[in-house]
């Protein structure tokens, strides 16, 4: 998806209810920077998110207060990249953008101009 080798997250501490142990593997993560943040951009705006079951616009809410942009995807085959027959279960992921905006709206603006579609405030 990213063209680049993820790394791996690992749980700091054991949860017994969460069935987890210390130093077990619960996640990946991968930074993006330059011509590959670029080239993921435009593939998600342009295939992934047009292939959401039911999408209506990104939420404008999903903003920290400092330009920043974070959002959930409740399945990894919206990307073409991600071969069908090759997924055991349905997994989810959760995409970041840090922007140089230093508020919300600015951060909007700027990812409204590179494309995002945002849903209209009310909707």
């Amino acid at each position: 998806m990213t063209g680049q080798k993820p790394l791996i997250t690992r749980a700091r501490k054991s949860v017994s209810n969460f069935k987890l142990r210390e130093g077990q593997a619960i996640g990946a993560k991968v930074t993006l920077r330059g011509d590959r943040m670029y080239e993921f951009l435009d593939r998600l705006i342009t295939l992934a998110i047009p292939r959401i079951r039911d999408f209506r616009g990104l939420s404008p809410r999903s903003f920290d207060g400092n330009g920043n942009y974070t959002f959930g995807v409740t399945e990894q085959l919206i990307f073409p990249e991600v071969d069908y027959d090759k997924v055991d279960r349905t997994r989810g992921m959760d995409i970041t953008i840090v922007t140089s905006a230093s508020d919300d709206a600015s951060g909007q603006a700027l990812l409204t101009a590179f494309g995002f579609p945002f849903r209209k405030e009310g909707q």
